[in-house]
């Protein structure tokens, strides 16, 4: 007979060998995170304009139908949907100017956090006002 593995093994150790972990892509690193809601918000972007373009189109085809389509865009839900419009107009702007200054600034990889840090802040401190502002139009519209 033959001596396997688990024959082997010390004595209070597991012999089946350990599969290994699989990782995500995407390990939880700050500017990975940013890589991809800076992709998530330029898709929300396109889409967002390809809608516009769209509809405002349709001024063209059909005047009436333009009117009934910009009056099922005052809701409560398109109001919020502004605000996360303009969520990820600020955001993605404010990266891409980090982006630029990572690729084209010969300091810009050393300070890519503090970049991050920046592009953070400055979203807080301008989206504050807005969400204000927005909050407000939208009280006096739907209340």
């Amino acid at each position: 007979m033959t001596a396997t593995p688990a024959d082997t093994a010390r004595p209070g150790t597991s012999a089946a060998p350990r599969r290994p972990r699989r990782q995500s892509l995407y390990k939880g690193d700050p500017g990975m995170w940013a890589f991809a809601l800076h992709r998530i918000t330029g898709a929300t972007i396109f889409f967002f304009l390809f809608v516009h373009v769209l509809d405002t189109a349709l001024v063209r085809v059909s005047p009436q139908a333009y009117t009934e389509v910009i009056a099922t865009y005052k809701t409560p839900l398109v109001g919020l949907m502004e605000l996360g419009l303009v969520a990820a107009v600020l955001f993605h702007g404010l990266n891409g100017v980090r982006l630029i200054l990572i690729d084209f600034w010969w300091q810009g990889c050393r300070w890519q956090r503090q970049m991050l840090v920046a592009v953070g802040a400055i979203w807080l401190v301008v989206m504050v006002p807005v969400v204000v502002r927005i909050g407000m139009h939208m009280a006096e519209r739907f209340l």
